[in-house]
């Protein structure tokens, strides 16, 4: 600590490092919460100011809205928001407490009959809102909006009751999984990696792994993706690899891959920093601007780096 009692910054990385040039692009580019986020993760940031801006997208139902998800616009609190937010709280140690009570009064409320939650609540019609993400009038719940919240509930060891029958559809909807796409498998990674009942996980990602290899759902060759199939629905370079499963190295995605196939991802993922310092959104529509979701895109990326000992200083 200095003498005035603030958390010193760390050295500058060296110009044109990966981590000084995702920096400049942050301060050009981001949004305030990014911004926060990229300090906290990488230049000794407190949590305090992250919370702050978090709090300008929280709605007086305990949800989230105002495109803390770029995906969807407009003031209105979504499962998407309010998925994102937990995220947020859950890196910087501030998952609990009564923020996070009235964020799961808000999820009960948006629950569907079975307890879970759907992609998209009928409340989005009237606001813009991606086109893979359509507004229906009596949603059906999803493994997709359901699992990430569930796991990072569960990682916080929040308890509440809306998670019982939450959690109980998260493991029907894994169990059921016969065939699938990246971002409903990295739903179900999220959940796995910090369900309470870890046998019953790990056998359930040991199943789910055989399920992405065999229908090539993880481009494991970077240099040969015409042999991996794009999803249906996804923009044609729309590739998800071995990284993308597994974010960290204890996540039960992790042995899906061999320490080559892994090693390879990383390498195509620091090579994807592009000369303005950040990584690329895959998946883009217009009219949301690119240049708002890259920052979130760019501090996943340098987090992922960073956490499989790659040098990103």
């Amino acid at each position: 600590m200095s003498d005035s009692g603030a958390t010193p910054r760390p050295p500058v990385p060296p110009a044109h490092s990966p981590l000084f040039r995702a920096e400049q692009f942050v301060w050009l580019t981001a949004r305030v919460l990014e911004q926060r986020l990229f300090a906290f993760h990488f230049l000794n940031g407190a949590a305090d100011p992250v919370e702050a801006a978090l709090d300008a997208y929280r709605n007086d139902d305990g949800g989230y809205g105002h495109a803390l998800e770029p995906d969807l616009r407009g003031p209105v609190s979504q499962p998407l928001h309010t998925a994102r937010a937990l995220h947020v709280l859950d890196a910087v140690g501030r998952c609990g407490g009564q923020r996070v009570e009235r964020l799961c009064r808000y999820l009960t409320s948006v629950s569907t009959m079975d307890g879970a939650l759907p992609v998209v609540d009928p409340a989005q019609r009237g606001y813009p809102a991606a086109p893979f993400v359509p507004v229906v009038d009596d949603p059906p719940s999803e493994l997709l909006a359901t699992g990430p919240v569930v796991g990072l509930l569960h990682r916080n060891e929040v308890w509440h009751a809306w998670l019982f029958r939450a959690t109980d559809f998260c493991w029907e909807a894994v169990k059921s999984l016969e065939k699938s796409h990246p971002y409903e498998v990295h739903a179900a990674v999220a959940f796995l990696d910090s369900a309470p009942d870890r046998p019953r996980a790990e056998a359930a990602a040991d199943r789910l792994g055989r399920l992405v290899r065999e229908q090539r759902l993880a481009a494991l060759e970077p240099d040969r993706l015409d042999a991996y199939p794009v999803a249906t629905g996804y923009t044609p370079d729309e590739h998800h690899f071995p990284h993308d499963f597994a974010r960290t190295p204890g996540s039960l995605a992790r042995a899906w891959f061999t320490d080559e196939e892994m090693s390879r991802s990383l390498d195509f993922l620091a090579a994807e920093q592009r000369e303005d310092g950040g990584w690329p959104v895959r998946r883009q529509w217009a009219p949301a601007p690119a240049l708002e979701a890259r920052p979130a895109v760019t501090i996943e990326a340098l987090r992922t780096l960073r956490a499989y000992g790659r040098y990103v200083g």
